[in-house]
């Protein structure tokens, strides 16, 4: 009756034949995930939010922009120690929008260095 009491669990106690390496080829595959995680997820999040803080950081009238709301303006009044920017909405239809409230610019006044304004192809 005493062997019903008694636990086989008293072999698993043994050390194994691989030593301090076994942890390590454990904690591989999660270090392996994470540096997937890394390089497909957090890492462009952290490109995009950097770029959108120095696009935010550059935002002068003109400029086209979407709110978080989902509101698209073209800006009328900003400058880069103001929180806050005029927008216009619709013809003489202006509102103060905080600078964090923008979520994308969409285009700016800039042209491209390679535009000239003439048309390629016409002879």
């Amino acid at each position: 009756m005493s062997d019903f009491l008694i636990s086989p669990a008293y072999a698993q106690a043994a050390g194994g034949a691989g030593g301090g390496l076994g942890g390590m080829y454990q904690l591989l595959p999660y270090a392996l995930v994470f540096v997937i995680f890394y390089f497909m997820m957090i890492r462009p999040q952290q490109q995009k939010q950097k770029k959108l803080k120095e696009s935010l950081q550059n935002m002068r009238r003109g400029d086209r922009i979407v709110t978080s709301g989902g509101i698209i303006g073209v800006v009328r009044k900003a400058s880069p120690e103001m929180d806050e920017i005029d927008v216009e909405i619709a013809p003489n239809v202006t509102v103060k929008v905080l600078r964090s409230t923008v979520s994308t610019v969409l285009s700016s006044v800039e042209k491209p260095a390679n535009d000239t304004g003439a048309s390629v192809g016409k002879a």
